[in-house]
């Protein structure tokens, strides 16, 4: 009986060694999968969700990140939803802390992120954003009243313009065109509003003038025009060439007679807007995301989806492309080795 209980009890601890030694071999939280090595880092599953910011409501990045997010959502099966913000500088911020995963941003702000300049001499260089891909020009439309005695930016002085909330794209344009001007932000009367209460305030007589930089023809003006003539005040070709000359990411734009009701061209400029995604998003996530954009954007209802094109994609970015947007433009054709 004794020899029964014994072997009954050796073969109960020996059981029991085998289950310690198998769970041992188990993944759980803490522990390594059977032939893991130090320092390996498993690959990052696909992302059910995912949050693109854009603009403000009365711009052009909300709207048309409406229908490119909803692109991607078709197409990637992510669910992805476009967040209404204050744009650029913002959202670039945004995406550096976690808080979003894609972002609208103009290409000259996505410049000063990386290199930590204007808006990010606090926050530093911003190291984990990569970019997308380009998508189309937006155009740096100083706005007043057909009947303003505004006709050119000198005459500027002295008077209400609303520049945009501080760091934003908008605001940034303002402050290097007024430079190019011999002007600062002193010579002006600076208000700090969104395109909807830029164009409300040159409606109600509050402000004189307002920087608007978005694709047009821009919602905000388009409500403008539709009550009061409006005009958009040219910025002079020698002026024009200064400003590309400093800042290479500008280039030369010119808004068409017709546009607002405007009876001739006017001459200005203008930025590049941009997709932005986080690094941590996963290779073939991205590779997703930008085949999704650019091989459907032949699509997209909005007026800018027009310049959304593989071989624009490039243009205007000045910082390096996450691999997976980098993998997708290689095999289209549109990036060589």
């Amino acid at each position: 009986m004794k020899k029964k209980f014994l072997a009954l009890f050796a073969l109960v601890f020996a059981l029991s060694l085998f289950l310690v030694a198998c769970g041992g071999n188990e993944t759980s939280t803490g522990g390594k999968s059977e032939g893991s090595k130090e320092g390996e880092t498993t690959k990052t599953e696909k992302p059910k969700f995912l949050s693109m910011l854009t603009g403000g409501t009365s711009g052009t990045y909300y709207p048309l990140g409406g229908e490119i997010a909803k692109m991607i959502t078709d197409k990637t099966g992510i669910q992805t939803d476009a967040v209404s913000s204050n744009a650029s500088a913002d959202n670039v911020l945004a995406l550096s802390k976690g808080e979003a995963e894609i972002a609208f941003v103009q290409t000259d702000v996505m410049a000063a992120a990386v290199e930590g300049i204007n808006a990010f001499e606090e926050s530093g260089k911003i190291t984990n954003v990569l970019a997308l891909g380009s998508l189309y020009p937006e155009t740096v439309q100083i706005v007043t009243l057909e009947k303003s005695d505004i006709k050119s930016v000198e005459d500027l002085k002295g008077k209400k313009v609303s520049v945009g909330a501080p760091g934003s794209g908008t605001y940034i344009n303002a402050e290097q065109i007024l430079e190019i001007h011999g002007m600062t932000m002193d010579d002006i009367k600076p208000q700090n509003l969104d395109f909807a209460e830029s164009t409300g305030g040159i409606q109600d007589g509050n402000i004189d003038a307002a920087f608007i930089t978005a694709g047009t023809p821009t919602g905000a003006v388009e409500g403008l025009s539709a009550t009061n003539p409006v005009k958009i005040v040219p910025i002079a070709q020698d002026k024009v060439d200064a400003l590309i000359e400093k800042y290479p990411y500008y280039a030369a734009d010119t808004i068409k007679s017709g546009t607002y009701g405007l009876k001739e061209d006017v001459t200005t400029v203008a930025v590049l807007a941009m997709l932005a995604v986080v690094d941590s998003v996963p290779e073939d996530t991205v590779y997703e995301m930008t085949k999704a954009v650019y091989e459907n954007a032949d699509k997209i209802t909005h007026a800018k989806g027009e310049y959304i094109k593989l071989e624009n994609a490039l243009k205007g970015i000045g910082i390096d492309l996450h691999p997976g947007a980098e993998k997708y433009f290689k095999e289209a054709g549109a990036l060589t080795e």
